[in-house]
């Protein structure tokens, strides 16, 4: 699938293109599990991004371990732990983190790191990004979250991230962790300053690195919230783009990265509503219980910060799909019927 035929999948009817991509899921899918955001200072302050230095504040390494631990009695099974580029940071902080859970909390699945976090620290410790992984994979770490993409074209970055890595960086990183045996998401934040040949691009880009290495396990699309960012300081960005615009950027996700286990509806900047209809859009993942969540909120996010199993379930049955809680690489672990 080229770039142009991409664009053109964007032309379709709506309820054309949701009708194909809901045509590809048999099943809604989520995962219980907690976001542990061990950091909001970042030095590279994102015109994008509302959530840094907002408390400056650092987790000790006994706080993150802490807040794995009550997640774990709460019956996770993933831990979601990312934060900022923090100059105060070493490898050794995270090696300690995913040594200490391991031990304790073998069977939870320690999903972490931003591949744009990944390749600052790795910058910063002056190390390659393959030994970097390799040290971390060593003490723990199991898959990425797909962080850190917004936009895989460098003329959009420079306006909405200009000091994160480029695209050519961010698939790198990317490539190596699949390489190491490290499995990650991808995402991708619209709605901004982004054209629809830009989306194209960034679906493209991540659809031909999947084509060769696999390592891809979920899609989130994410919608940009302006609320408390410097885009809409500037006026640059004013408002959270339409359901519409929305629902079709889930389907021709769907459609497009068909190479991709799940494409998700990422509740937290959906809302349970607009959850359940994406749903029937293409999108096969609601993600999960969260427990804790404060980046999306930050720009403004009305959501919730925490969702029981029973209301993900309702979600799903309320979309008219079978539903499945699945673990971090969507391996099927519990349906409800």
């Amino acid at each position: 699938m080229k770039v142009r035929e991409i664009e053109g999948l964007f032309d379709c009817n709506l309820h054309e293109i949701g009708k194909m991509a809901d045509s590809m899921n048999d099943r809604v899918m989520f995962v219980v599990n907690r976001h542990i955001n061990y950091t909001d200072v970042c030095v590279s302050k994102c015109p994008l991004c509302a959530f840094n230095n907002r408390e400056g504040y650092l987790l000790a390494v006994d706080e993150v371990v802490e807040r794995a631990r009550e997640a774990y009695r709460e019956g996770a099974a993933e831990v979601h732990i990312v934060g900022g580029h923090n100059p105060d940071v070493g490898i050794e902080y995270f090696e300690e983190i995913f040594r200490r859970i391991k031990q304790e909390m073998p069977d939870v699945v320690i999903k972490a790191l931003t591949a744009t976090e990944v390749y600052y620290y790795a910058k910063k410790e002056r190390v390659s990004v393959r030994e970097f992984l390799s040290r971390l994979k060593d003490a723990g770490l199991q898959a990425m979250p797909g962080g850190g993409a917004e936009i895989l074209v460098d003329s959009v970055r420079k306006v909405i991230c200009p000091n994160k890595c480029t695209s050519e960086e961010w698939l790198k990183v990317m490539r190596i962790a699949h390489e190491l045996g490290i499995r990650s998401n991808a995402t991708m934040l619209f709605g901004h300053v982004e054209t629809i040949r830009h989306r194209a691009i960034h679906l493209y880009r991540l659809r031909k690195l999947q084509e060769r290495t696999g390592g891809f396990i979920s899609f989130i699309p994410l919608v940009f919230h302006p609320e408390n960012t410097e885009l809409k300081k500037k006026g640059i960005v004013q408002d959270k783009t339409d359901v519409a615009d929305i629902l079709k950027t889930i389907a021709v996700s769907r459609v497009v990265l068909d190479n991709f286990r799940s494409v998700r509806a990422y509740w937290v900047m959906l809302g349970e509503k607009l959850t359940e209809v994406a749903v029937r859009y293409g999108a096969n993942d609601i993600d999960g219980t969260l427990m804790e969540e404060k980046i999306t909120h930050a720009a403004g996010a009305e959501t919730p910060t925490h969702l029981t199993v029973e209301k993900l379930v309702e979600i799903g049955k309320a979309a008219g799909k079978r539903v499945a809680q699945r673990d971090t690489f969507c391996n099927i672990v519990k349906w409800y019927t």
